[in-house]
């Protein structure tokens, strides 16, 4: 894991060496072990070069920088690599980078892990290759020279990858399949910049933050961000996951000659010749082989653990996993917990931990450390964040880190794959069995799950009955009801400009059909932005966070099955709790609650009204124009007075105030 800059000339232009270091320098905290640069002038001379943090020389080592960048700051460039370690795999020498292969016909800028990589090593070896070191980065560039961009579809991993292929005169540029790692570029009129992190940018001497009207809009009605390129600056965007291009440097004029391609889909079409119970049997397979791989590390591996589903699952089969190579000692798990007994799910935790019997340690994330914090959170973050359970998750990355864990897993992707989030996929899957005219099997779900949750039968009924006219009805009918999202008259449309179209709808969420809106959900809505925020949590501490459920082998099985194999009964994430039956606590497999790492932001918020109302209108005087204040702080009074539902838009206009001031955003 760790952080990569990089920068294109447009022909016939060039950037100051300098700027490459200080891109660098803004994420120390991705990679605080090593440091190194690759360099060609605008004479096609090209250097290695080293920074403060590099590493000593080795002159065994063919890519090991052998001079100092501050000697060429001034030096005009038209191509520069830069990049920080955080040592993970291989902690020698061998694993700095830039790295290079062939003589230096090939160099490479990586963030992230393939995890196959042992495999596609010994692949590689039958066609000739051979290696100096044991990293993943020396294996991914010699599979890009034996397979070209096709190589992408060997990884399985997590990546944001940059090559310079000498011998072609381009460099291709490519982010892992779901979008785990980032990868953001921004032009200005000498050429292209690429980066691990937005804060990069800001080092730039064109720098001069924009606000992005629409993202913003998405962000603050509807809690969205990271569904687009677009990101809330409008002068940067990023390649979405899936996504790659090639830049032939020879012709490469302006950004019109900058195409972005779609290398990976996935198909959605049901496996008619599975039935439920072989389903579970490879669902288990499939799962303790994608946590298995996600062990490969030289360094201390721990999880998260919020005991749900998802984690509980992950450090169950780690358990089992280590206590075969009798290593169960070195496991360790880090809980966010509450003060407040219906936000604390230690009880759950408990139960995970005795069964497990790894080592736990726990944190309680508290409002006056969330503000204390707040700014330092933010900057880290790049943009603005949707709720305060996102401190939770720092709060948790800080206790590991404390704990000198460079590694965690996390259950990030299932709720997208298996319909985790009860309110929304039930709702969708009823408005399927009613659209398709099953209305026995309709009635027995609801009455299903009616026993399980406490739901109002006619609501539902009611919700199902309006999903099937079309969406200028619905609309008007929330508005004729006065619901949620369509009165954000506290926004100030006069001065923002955006459709006012609903995202998630934009991004494919059927409200009438399951699998596509998983599909919506895991390739352009929910998941990105949770990504976003994990990613920035862990690297903000220099710890390196893996995804199991994103495996996209487990990704590409779970798309095949129907429906029902995830939900029935009342029941969501139905697949797991059988597929994991004897190795998931039966207490964990059976619950039906579910709260991840929450914080209890409506008790902060009533608890301490005449704190929140300062920040309100703090935020609000931060960003003028963009806020119809009046509004806001009415609505506020109504919270807090209990004349209206806690709304989670306060904390985002909070949120987003602190990134406007912080980021110095021209509104």
């Amino acid at each position: 894991m760790c952080g990569i800059s990089a920068f294109i000339a447009f022909q016939d232009h060039s950037l100051e060496a300098k700027y490459i270091e200080l891109m660098n320098n803004q994420i120390r905290h991705r990679g605080p072990d090593d440091e190194g640069y690759y360099l060609i002038d605008t004479e096609d001379n090209d250097c290695i070069l080293a920074g403060n943090d590099s590493i000593p020389h080795n002159q065994s080592i063919s890519y090991s920088p052998y001079l100092q960048i501050n000697q060429y700051y001034n030096k005009k460039i038209k191509l520069a690599l830069g990049h920080r370690r955080l040592s993970i795999v291989d902690l020698s020498a061998h694993g700095h980078q830039p790295l290079s292969i062939n003589n230096g016909n090939y160099w490479i800028a990586f963030n992230g892990e393939v995890y196959n990589f042992i495999e596609l090593r010994k692949e590689l070896e039958n066609f000739g290759y051979t290696f100096s070191s044991q990293s993943d980065t020396e294996v991914i560039l010699s599979a890009y020279k034996q397979w070209g961009v096709a190589c992408l579809h060997k990884f399985n991993g997590m990546f944001a990858i940059i090559i310079y292929d000498k011998l072609n005169n381009k460099v291709f540029i490519a982010r892992d399949r779901f979008g785990i790692k980032p990868l953001y570029y921004y032009i200005d009129d000498n050429g292209i910049f690429f980066a691990s992190e937005i804060k990069q940018f800001t080092e730039l001497a064109s720098w001069n933050p924009h606000l992005n009207h629409q993202i913003a809009h998405d962000f603050l009605v509807y809690g969205l961000s990271d569904h687009s390129s677009e990101t809330m600056f409008c002068e940067v965007r990023q390649l979405r996951g899936g996504e790659a291009t090639t830049i032939k440097l020879n012709k490469f004029f302006g950004q019109s000659d900058l195409k972005i391609s779609r290398w990976y889909n996935f198909d959605v079409r049901e496996n008619p010749n599975i039935n439920y119970r072989e389903a579970c049997k490879q669902f288990q397979e499939k799962f303790i082989d994608a946590v298995k791989l996600r062990l490969r590390a030289d360094v201390k591996v721990g999880s998260c653990l919020s005991g749900g589903l998802d984690s509980s699952s992950i450090v169950s089969v780690m358990a089992r996993l280590l206590a075969e190579q009798k290593a169960l000692s070195l496991l360790n798990t880090f809980s966010a917990c509450s003060k407040h007994k219906e936000f604390d799910e230690k009880e759950y935790i408990d139960v995970v931990v005795k069964d497990s019997r790894v080592n736990a340690f726990y944190c309680y994330p508290d409002l006056d450390k969330l503000f204390e914090l707040n700014e330092t959170v933010t900057w880290h973050q790049d943009e603005p964040f949707g709720s305060t359970s996102i401190f939770a998750q720092w709060s948790v990355f800080e206790l590991a880190k404390e704990q000198q864990t460079t590694v965690i897993l996390d259950g990030q992707g299932a709720d997208e794959q298996l319909a985790g989030y009860q309110g929304l996929y039930f709702q969708i899957y009823f408005n399927e069995l009613l659209k398709s005219g099953q209305l026995i099997k309709y009635a027995n779900e609801l009455y299903n799950f009616r026993k399980l949750h406490n739901i109002n039968t006619i609501k539902t009924i009611l919700k199902s009955i309006l999903a099937l006219f079309p969406p200028q009805i619905k609309q008007l009918v929330g508005k004729l009801l006065g619901k949620g999202i369509y009165t954000n008259n506290w926004l100030n449309s006069k001065f923002l400009i955006f459709s006012s179209t609903n995202p998630y709808i934009k991004n494919g969420l059927n409200n009438c059909n399951v699998k596509e809106t998983l599909y919506s959900q895991i390739m352009y809505n929910n998941l990105s932005m949770l990504l976003h925020w994990e990613d920035r949590d862990s690297m903000a501490h220099s710890i390196e966070s893996r995804v199991p459920f994103l495996d996209y082998r487990l990704v590409e099985f779970l798309f095949s099955l129907p429906s029902n194999y995830k939900i029935k009964g009342g029941v969501t994430k139905r697949i797991l709790r059988d597929g994991l039956q004897g190795i998931l606590p039966d207490k964990i497999r059976n619950r039906m609650s579910k709260l991840g790492f929450a914080t209890p932001e409506e008790i902060w918020v009533k608890q301490n009204s005449g704190l929140f109302k300062d920040k309100l209108i703090e935020a609000i005087d931060s960003c003028p124009y963009i806020f119809n204040k009046t509004k806001v702080m009415a609505t506020f009074e109504d919270i807090i007075a209990n004349k209206r539902p806690f709304d989670f838009w306060l904390w985002r206009v909070i949120s987003f105030g602190t990134w406007c001031k912080l980021f110095k955003i021209n509104i």
